[in-house]
């Protein structure tokens, strides 16, 4: 048992260029319900977003969604989950930190890119030891990846900065990879 009892999600609030995008949000969302892992997200009904919101309440999982007030009008809220509206984007990123057991990147878009950074941020600032998992799907991440290691390679960051994250190209693979970060951290 690893008690991976929630995962945040970060995601795009479109649906990206192609249906694998789409299909992994989905995929992802029926493998947390399955596995009753509660979804911790950014609470809106679009993109990816909503994709993955939508699957794991539709498989009978546990959503909890968390959106700024300016952005309900712009983004929708999705019916019959759980949500909390704040008034910044500060304290909707915080409190689906502090929701969560781990958190999962999968494609988005330049909010997107923000949150996985910050993460990472922490992380190295020791703020954190929550398993940070990027799906990589069709190599949408390859150039952040290509980029952390240049930060690296020259001298900007610890080389520890790769072992906060764990890349997979697979939603299948997702809940396993934090599943097994978890377990790690706690031996």
């Amino acid at each position: 048992m690893t008690n991976l009892n929630s995962l945040c999600v970060y995601c795009g609030s479109r649906p990206g260029d192609s249906p694998i995008f789409e299909d992994a949000a989905a995929k992802l969302g029926r493998d947390m319900a399955k596995r009753n892992v509660r979804l911790v997200y950014g609470g809106g009904k679009l993109g990816l977003m909503g994709t993955v919101a939508g699957a794991v309440r539709d498989n009978k999982g546990e959503v909890f969604g968390v959106i700024p007030k300016f952005l309900v009008e712009m983004e929708g809220v999705l019916d019959g989950v759980d949500h909390k509206l704040v008034d910044t984007m500060h304290e909707r990123k915080m409190l689906m930190f502090e929701q969560c057991d781990a958190i999962c990147t999968m494609p988005g878009g330049i909010g997107t890119l923000e949150e996985i950074i910050e993460i990472l941020s922490w992380a190295r600032l020791d703020l954190h030891r929550k398993p940070v998992v990027l799906l990589n799907l069709e190599g949408f991440w390859s150039p952040l990846v290509e980029l952390l290691n240049h930060i690296i390679d020259r001298g900007f960051a610890a080389k520890e900065l790769r072992d906060d994250l764990v890349v997979v190209e697979r939603a299948e693979d997702v809940i396993s990879a934090a599943e097994e970060r978890l377990m790690a951290s706690r031996l």
